[in-house]
């Protein structure tokens, strides 16, 4: 079996995204407190590649039906629980700067980003057979509104950028991605079959 087709793949390339960010912040940081907002602000980006993958897999597969999609197609779970890691990475390093900076976070940000990471850990922890046969259909619209909804803040984030002068090409071309994987999504799901001749 290759490395690309191995189900721990998904999760070492989030563990590797997140150790990678977290040092890159420290090292790139002129002083400790710029080294933990990088940290924190560069292993929430290192998590959209992760959660852009489980978002489109199924939706690539369905487009097209070749090995590569067919491989992240079969690793969706994965793809999701190291999502799941990259972003309790990035909630820690997070605590981590606001605590030393003593800036303690908006109420709005505690109750969007809470119910976000409400969505994440109960969407791992029924990342499952067990739990798909328990909850039924309902295991299905659980997981359909957690993916939106993160999807959904991760869009709010990255419009919420573009008033920043020095942040607002991140907002650009971050809301953009975002956009285009909900259109691809969209159409492969709405899209009319071809007819076969």
């Amino acid at each position: 079996m290759s490395l690309l087709a191995s189900r721990w793949t998904p999760l070492l390339i989030g563990l590797l995204l997140s150790i990678g960010a977290v040092g890159a912040g420290f090292i790139t940081g002129t002083e400790h407190l710029e080294g933990a907002q990088l940290s924190a602000r560069w292993t929430s980006r290192v998590g959209v590649p992760v959660f852009l993958t489980a978002y489109l897999a199924s939706t690539l597969f369905r487009l097209s039906k070749n090995d590569l999609t067919k491989t992240l197609m079969r690793q969706r779970r994965q793809w999701g629980l190291a999502f799941a890691w990259t972003h309790s990475v990035h909630l820690a390093a997070l605590i981590y700067y606001l605590v030393i900076a003593k800036a303690p976070p908006e109420l709005i940000t505690i109750l969007g980003g809470g119910l976000a990471y409400f969505m994440i850990y109960v969407m791992a922890l029924t990342s499952n057979n067990w739990s798909m046969k328990l909850l039924g259909k309902n295991w299905k619209r659980l997981h359909v509104f957690g993916i939106h909804y993160i999807w959904f803040i991760y869009v709010f984030i990255y419009l919420g950028r573009l008033a920043d002068p020095e942040l607002n090409h991140v907002g650009m071309v971050g809301s953009g991605i975002f956009f285009v994987a909900l259109i691809i999504r969209l159409y492969a799901k709405w899209r009319k079959p071809l007819q076969k001749h």
